[in-house]
Protein backbone atom coordinates (compact mmCIF):
# COMPACT_ATOMS: atom_id res chain seq x y z
CA UNK A 1 0.00 0.00 0.00
CA UNK A 2 2.90 2.50 0.79
CA UNK A 3 4.24 1.85 -3.02
CA UNK A 4 1.50 2.57 -4.21
CA UNK A 5 0.93 5.67 -2.68
CA UNK A 6 4.27 6.91 -3.40
CA UNK A 7 3.58 5.60 -7.18
CA UNK A 8 0.33 7.75 -7.10
CA UNK A 9 2.01 11.18 -5.36
CA UNK A 10 4.55 10.90 -8.24
CA UNK A 11 2.16 10.46 -10.62
CA UNK A 12 0.42 13.89 -9.48
CA UNK A 13 3.70 15.25 -9.49
CA UNK A 14 4.70 14.91 -12.93
CA UNK A 15 1.23 15.87 -13.85
CA UNK A 16 1.20 19.07 -12.28
CA UNK A 17 4.98 19.53 -13.47
CA UNK A 18 3.34 19.05 -16.97
CA UNK A 19 0.10 21.57 -16.70
CA UNK A 20 2.76 24.26 -15.54
CA UNK A 21 4.76 23.60 -18.55
CA UNK A 22 1.88 23.76 -20.63
CA UNK A 23 0.68 27.18 -18.99
CA UNK A 24 3.97 28.59 -19.53
CA UNK A 25 3.97 27.72 -23.49
CA UNK A 26 0.33 28.92 -23.76
CA UNK A 27 1.39 32.38 -22.23
CA UNK A 28 4.68 33.09 -23.32
CA UNK A 29 4.57 30.84 -26.51
CA UNK A 30 6.64 28.21 -27.73
CA UNK A 31 9.30 30.59 -29.41
CA UNK A 32 9.47 33.12 -26.85
CA UNK A 33 10.21 31.22 -23.50
CA UNK A 34 13.33 32.78 -22.57
CA UNK A 35 15.29 32.50 -18.87
CA UNK A 36 14.25 36.22 -17.64
CA UNK A 37 9.91 35.27 -19.18
CA UNK A 38 10.25 38.50 -21.14
CA UNK A 39 7.68 38.25 -24.25
CA UNK A 40 9.24 39.54 -26.77
CA UNK A 41 7.96 41.43 -30.15
CA UNK A 42 8.37 40.64 -33.77
CA UNK A 43 9.15 42.70 -37.07
CA UNK A 44 6.16 42.72 -39.50
CA UNK A 45 7.29 41.09 -43.02
CA UNK A 46 7.62 43.34 -46.24
CA UNK A 47 8.34 46.10 -43.48
CA UNK A 48 8.22 49.41 -45.38
CA UNK A 49 11.07 52.17 -45.29
CA UNK A 50 10.43 55.02 -42.65
CA UNK A 51 12.32 58.07 -42.68
CA UNK A 52 15.32 58.44 -40.77
CA UNK A 53 15.65 62.00 -39.68
CA UNK A 54 14.26 64.59 -38.39
CA UNK A 55 13.47 66.55 -41.89
CA UNK A 56 12.23 63.32 -43.69
CA UNK A 57 10.13 62.64 -40.37
CA UNK A 58 8.28 66.68 -41.20
CA UNK A 59 8.00 65.48 -44.81
CA UNK A 60 6.89 62.14 -43.95
CA UNK A 61 2.85 62.04 -46.11
CA UNK A 62 0.96 59.63 -43.50
CA UNK A 63 -2.09 59.67 -41.67
CA UNK A 64 -1.67 59.86 -37.81
CA UNK A 65 -4.11 57.53 -35.21
CA UNK A 66 -3.43 58.98 -31.65
CA UNK A 67 -4.92 56.67 -29.08
CA UNK A 68 -6.35 58.89 -26.51
CA UNK A 69 -6.75 58.29 -22.55
CA UNK A 70 -5.95 54.47 -23.04
CA UNK A 71 -6.39 52.36 -19.64
CA UNK A 72 -2.79 51.36 -19.48
CA UNK A 73 -2.42 51.05 -15.35
CA UNK A 74 -0.15 48.25 -13.79
CA UNK A 75 -0.44 46.81 -10.28
CA UNK A 76 1.56 44.24 -8.48
CA UNK A 77 0.10 40.74 -7.98
CA UNK A 78 0.49 38.60 -5.06
CA UNK A 79 3.87 37.16 -6.45
CA UNK A 80 5.53 41.10 -6.67
CA UNK A 81 5.19 40.77 -10.25
CA UNK A 82 3.61 43.35 -12.31
CA UNK A 83 0.86 43.17 -14.22
CA UNK A 84 -1.75 45.19 -16.55
CA UNK A 85 -4.94 45.64 -14.83
CA UNK A 86 -7.76 44.94 -16.34
CA UNK A 87 -11.97 44.76 -15.53
CA UNK A 88 -12.17 40.53 -15.52
CA UNK A 89 -8.83 39.53 -13.48
CA UNK A 90 -8.56 42.25 -11.01
CA UNK A 91 -12.12 43.14 -9.88
CA UNK A 92 -10.86 42.74 -5.90
CA UNK A 93 -8.00 45.79 -6.81
CA UNK A 94 -10.21 47.86 -9.22
CA UNK A 95 -12.90 48.19 -6.29
CA UNK A 96 -10.39 48.76 -3.56
CA UNK A 97 -9.29 51.32 -5.47
CA UNK A 98 -13.07 52.93 -5.64
CA UNK A 99 -12.87 52.93 -9.16
CA UNK A 100 -15.46 51.78 -12.10
CA UNK A 101 -14.65 48.62 -13.83
CA UNK A 102 -15.03 50.14 -17.34
CA UNK A 103 -12.04 52.16 -16.28
CA UNK A 104 -10.25 49.44 -16.88
CA UNK A 105 -10.26 47.90 -20.29
CA UNK A 106 -6.73 47.30 -22.08
CA UNK A 107 -8.09 45.30 -24.15
CA UNK A 108 -9.21 48.19 -26.45
CA UNK A 109 -6.07 49.30 -26.93
CA UNK A 110 -4.71 46.24 -28.03
CA UNK A 111 -8.22 45.81 -30.52
CA UNK A 112 -7.32 48.63 -31.71
CA UNK A 113 -3.34 48.32 -32.50
CA UNK A 114 -4.57 45.10 -34.34
CA UNK A 115 -6.73 46.80 -36.30
CA UNK A 116 -4.24 50.02 -37.37
CA UNK A 117 -1.08 47.74 -37.35
CA UNK A 118 -2.26 44.98 -39.99
CA UNK A 119 -3.63 47.39 -41.87
CA UNK A 120 -2.84 48.26 -45.93
CA UNK A 121 -2.25 51.74 -45.04
CA UNK A 122 0.52 50.75 -42.07
CA UNK A 123 2.14 48.50 -44.54
CA UNK A 124 2.47 50.77 -47.09
CA UNK A 125 4.68 53.47 -44.70
CA UNK A 126 1.59 55.86 -44.99
CA UNK A 127 -0.04 55.31 -41.21
CA UNK A 128 1.89 56.35 -37.66
CA UNK A 129 0.53 55.31 -34.05
CA UNK A 130 0.72 57.27 -30.54
CA UNK A 131 -0.85 56.10 -27.57
CA UNK A 132 -1.59 58.12 -24.65
CA UNK A 133 -2.71 56.60 -21.56
CA UNK A 134 -5.10 58.10 -18.86
CA UNK A 135 -2.35 58.71 -16.58
CA UNK A 136 -0.73 61.06 -19.08
CA UNK A 137 2.27 58.32 -20.35
CA UNK A 138 2.34 58.67 -24.14
CA UNK A 139 4.10 55.82 -26.55
CA UNK A 140 5.41 55.90 -29.31
CA UNK A 141 4.73 52.59 -31.73
CA UNK A 142 7.30 51.80 -34.66
CA UNK A 143 5.07 50.69 -37.94
CA UNK A 144 7.30 47.53 -38.16
CA UNK A 145 5.96 45.76 -34.70
CA UNK A 146 3.97 43.45 -35.28
CA UNK A 147 1.22 43.25 -32.17
CA UNK A 148 1.10 40.38 -30.32
CA UNK A 149 -2.14 38.48 -31.76
CA UNK A 150 -3.27 37.52 -27.97
CA UNK A 151 -4.44 39.54 -24.71
CA UNK A 152 -1.73 38.06 -22.33
CA UNK A 153 0.90 38.55 -24.50
CA UNK A 154 0.26 42.24 -25.39
CA UNK A 155 -0.23 43.00 -21.75
CA UNK A 156 3.38 41.59 -20.68
CA UNK A 157 4.56 43.25 -23.74
CA UNK A 158 2.50 46.42 -22.85
CA UNK A 159 3.71 46.37 -18.81
CA UNK A 160 7.18 45.78 -19.79
CA UNK A 161 7.16 49.02 -22.20
CA UNK A 162 5.34 51.02 -18.83
CA UNK A 163 8.48 49.81 -16.87
CA UNK A 164 11.33 49.57 -18.88
CA UNK A 165 10.22 52.49 -21.17
CA UNK A 166 11.21 50.95 -24.64
CA UNK A 167 10.94 47.85 -26.04
CA UNK A 168 13.34 46.21 -28.66
CA UNK A 169 12.96 43.60 -31.43
CA UNK A 170 13.50 39.82 -30.30
CA UNK A 171 17.88 39.74 -32.00
CA UNK A 172 17.56 43.60 -32.78
CA UNK A 173 18.53 47.14 -31.99
CA UNK A 174 15.12 48.38 -33.41
CA UNK A 175 12.87 49.93 -31.03
CA UNK A 176 8.95 48.70 -31.74
CA UNK A 177 7.77 50.66 -28.64
CA UNK A 178 9.16 53.94 -26.80
CA UNK A 179 7.69 55.89 -23.98
CA UNK A 180 8.49 59.60 -24.84
CA UNK A 181 7.73 63.10 -23.57
CA UNK A 182 3.81 63.73 -23.11
CA UNK A 183 3.93 66.99 -25.35
CA UNK A 184 2.41 66.62 -29.19
CA UNK A 185 5.23 69.20 -30.18
CA UNK A 186 7.92 67.23 -30.09
CA UNK A 187 6.12 63.96 -31.80
CA UNK A 188 3.59 65.16 -34.62
CA UNK A 189 4.86 67.24 -37.11
CA UNK A 190 4.53 71.16 -37.65
CA UNK A 191 1.63 72.31 -38.53
CA UNK A 192 -0.63 69.51 -37.67
CA UNK A 193 -4.37 69.34 -38.19
CA UNK A 194 -6.00 67.75 -35.30
CA UNK A 195 -9.59 66.09 -35.73
CA UNK A 196 -11.05 64.42 -32.46
CA UNK A 197 -14.04 61.82 -33.07
CA UNK A 198 -17.05 61.31 -30.91
CA UNK A 199 -20.68 59.76 -31.41
CA UNK A 200 -21.42 63.01 -29.97
CA UNK A 201 -19.74 65.11 -32.71
CA UNK A 202 -21.59 66.86 -36.05
CA UNK A 203 -22.14 63.40 -38.43
CA UNK A 204 -20.22 63.48 -41.70
CA UNK A 205 -19.68 61.60 -44.47
CA UNK A 206 -15.40 60.23 -44.07
CA UNK A 207 -14.57 59.77 -47.84
CA UNK A 208 -16.22 63.72 -48.58
CA UNK A 209 -14.95 64.89 -45.40
CA UNK A 210 -10.97 63.42 -46.27
CA UNK A 211 -11.44 64.76 -49.90
CA UNK A 212 -12.23 68.08 -48.60
CA UNK A 213 -9.33 67.96 -46.03
CA UNK A 214 -6.92 66.86 -49.33
CA UNK A 215 -8.79 70.00 -51.02
CA UNK A 216 -7.98 72.82 -48.76
CA UNK A 217 -4.44 72.02 -47.99
CA UNK A 218 -2.95 68.29 -49.08
CA UNK A 219 0.41 68.60 -48.16
CA UNK A 220 -0.83 69.76 -44.30
CA UNK A 221 -0.68 66.55 -42.20
CA UNK A 222 -3.57 65.13 -40.96
CA UNK A 223 -4.33 63.71 -37.15
CA UNK A 224 -7.41 61.96 -36.14
CA UNK A 225 -7.52 61.14 -32.11
CA UNK A 226 -9.88 58.34 -31.19
CA UNK A 227 -10.96 57.30 -27.76
CA UNK A 228 -9.11 54.29 -26.33
CA UNK A 229 -12.24 53.79 -23.73
CA UNK A 230 -15.00 52.04 -23.61
CA UNK A 231 -17.10 54.92 -22.22
CA UNK A 232 -16.67 58.56 -22.77
CA UNK A 233 -15.46 61.41 -25.06
CA UNK A 234 -11.97 61.88 -24.43
CA UNK A 235 -11.00 62.46 -27.84
CA UNK A 236 -13.23 66.10 -27.90
CA UNK A 237 -11.74 67.14 -24.89
CA UNK A 238 -7.63 67.31 -26.04
CA UNK A 239 -6.47 70.50 -26.42
CA UNK A 240 -5.32 71.83 -29.91
CA UNK A 241 -7.89 69.95 -32.04
CA UNK A 242 -9.42 72.13 -34.95
CA UNK A 243 -12.54 70.38 -35.59
CA UNK A 244 -14.72 67.27 -33.80
CA UNK A 245 -16.53 64.88 -36.00
CA UNK A 246 -18.95 61.57 -36.30
CA UNK A 247 -18.59 59.23 -39.00
CA UNK A 248 -21.22 56.60 -38.29
CA UNK A 249 -25.36 57.05 -36.69
CA UNK A 250 -24.21 53.75 -34.75
CA UNK A 251 -22.00 54.01 -31.37
CA UNK A 252 -18.78 51.75 -32.63
CA UNK A 253 -16.08 50.61 -30.50
CA UNK A 254 -13.00 52.12 -31.10
CA UNK A 255 -11.32 49.52 -32.63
Amino acid sequence: HQGKKRELKEEDKLQEDSEQEIDQQLFYGDDDIVQDKTITAGLISDAPKLPKNFEERQNWKRLIVILEACQLQITKNRRGDNELINCDDHQRTIKNMGKRYEDFRPDITHQCLLSLMDSPLNKAGKLQVIIRTNKNVMIEINPHMRVPRTYKRFAGLMTQCLTKFKIKAEGSQTVLMKVIKNTFDKVLPVGVRMIGTSSKAKLVDLQEYVDNLEEMDNDKPVAFIIGGVSVGNPAMEVEGISDAVCISNYGLSAA
